[in-house]
């Protein structure tokens, strides 16, 4: 089966670059694309937060992974698999994040903490709900806590 996924908007920000660390000083623009009603959006800035489902477009195809590894090819991190990490390099190259909506105007979004590069692809944006969030503990490994260390570093 398969489907096609048109993008709704596109990051503008200072990131041209794929890197894995820094993302919480980061501010973006994420402008919607043409055909999309500005009604879309109505309402939205009513949330402090929202959920944005992105394409990440830069990664070519031989570079997906499949099979499992060390995430950032950090040895000291245990293999696993794509579902078991963030990373980008995954079979239908979509990312999610959970960002700060800053402002709104006209057909523009400003966050903060959108980690994607300059001109990536939005697929959609949800705004972000306490009861959609994890009822109860989060529990995750030692080494995604220390892979994480300075993702949100500003």
């Amino acid at each position: 089966m398969q489907f096609i996924i048109s993008p709704i908007a596109f990051v503008s920000n200072s990131r041209i670059d794929i890197e894995d660390d820094q993302w919480g000083s980061i501010i973006s623009i994420i402008e919607l694309e043409e055909n999309i009603n500005i009604a879309a959006i109505k309402g939205i800035n009513e949330f402090s937060h929202l959920e944005i489902i992105f394409y990440f477009n830069k990664v070519s195809d031989d570079k997906i992974q499949y099979e499992a590894r060390h995430p950032r090819n950090n040895t000291e991190y245990p293999e696993v698999g794509i579902f078991a990490q963030r990373g980008k390099n995954r079979p239908n190259k979509l990312g999610a994040t959970i960002v700060e909506l800053l402002e709104v105007k006209d057909n523009q979004i400003i966050v903060k903490g959108l980690d994607a590069i300059d001109g990536t692809p939005i697929i959609d944006i949800k705004p972000v709900m306490k009861e959609f969030l994890p009822n109860g503990e989060v529990r995750q490994p030692t080494w995604a806590v220390s892979l994480m260390e300075r993702y949100w570093e500003e």
